[in-house]
This record gives structure tokens, C-alpha cells and sequence, in this order.
């Protein structure tokens, strides 16, 4: 499930992947770690895995059941373009973002690589949100 923010450049946030792993020095004092340790410990199913790095398929169609326009922070707890995400989970995801047009989506792929299009069939990506590393 989405929730409310309190980031204060977005409304909400939409996880369908959960989990990350340390790729930089920049992540030493990761607050996603931190708070999945901590949904983890409230029994929250999305942590039961702390976190490692997750799908969840029963997130994907969140989004299309919002009633009013929302500026939505995509994975403010994982990297959706990790390594451990296939591409077809991912172009899931954007499939999402398209048909939701009335949402604004943020994503932030936490400088991995091969983002714009190195995938197949990864063209056609929305243009109503912005990206970045």
C-alpha cells in the first residue's frame, strides 16, 4: 500500500520494489535501511524480508485506483532499477505510470546504470515526471 508523505516535494509514495543493496559510500547511512529494519520489527508483510530486495506485483495497480491526481515518489524505499529487478518488472512499472496519466511520478534510480533504454522494449517511457541519479 501507498502512503502519505512527508517528504515535502511529493504526496506520496508507491513502492512496488522494496530493498536495495550498498553500492557507494553515499549509502553508508541509508534512511530506506533504516525504516525497512523498522517495518520490519511492526510486522509490515512488504519488510518481512528487511531489505533485500523485493517485487510486489500486488502494488503495481496502486496508482490506478487513486481518485485525484497525486505527485508520487516511485520506491522511496528501493532501487527500481536494480539488478535483481528484471526488465520486465520494470517496464511493468512504467506501463503503470503511462496508463495513470492524471499522477505525477518521480523516480530516482539510485545512479545504476543502463536506466534510459538499455533494456529492451524500454522506449515509450512517460514524460509527465522526471528522473534522477
Amino acid at each position: 500500500m501507498s502512503s502519505r508523505s512527508s517528504i515535502e516535494w511529493t504526496e506520496v509514495t508507491w513502492n512496488p520494489v522494496t530493498g536495495c543493496a550498498k553500492i557507494s559510500d553515499g549509502c553508508k547511512h541509508c534512511y530506506a535501511e533504516r525504516m525497512a529494519g523498522r517495518l520490519r520489527a511492526m510486522g509490515v508483510e512488504k519488510y518481512r524480508r528487511g531489505f533485500e530486495v523485493a517485487v510486489h506485483e500486488n502494488a503495481l495497480k496502486e496508482p490506478l485506483g487513486w481518485k485525484r491526481p497525486r505527485l508520487v515518489f516511485v520506491n522511496s524505499m528501493s532501487d527500481l532499477f536494480h539488478e535483481a529487478v528484471s526488465a520486465k518488472f520494470v517496464e511493468s512499472v512504467f506501463d503503470v505510470m503511462n496508463r495513470a496519466r492524471e499522477h505525477t511520478f518521480r523516480c530516482s534510480p539510485s545512479g545504476r546504470s543502463g536506466f534510459f533504454g538499455s533494456e529492451p522494449g524500454s522506449s515509450g517511457h512517460r514524460t509527465s515526471g522526471w528522473a534522477s541519479a
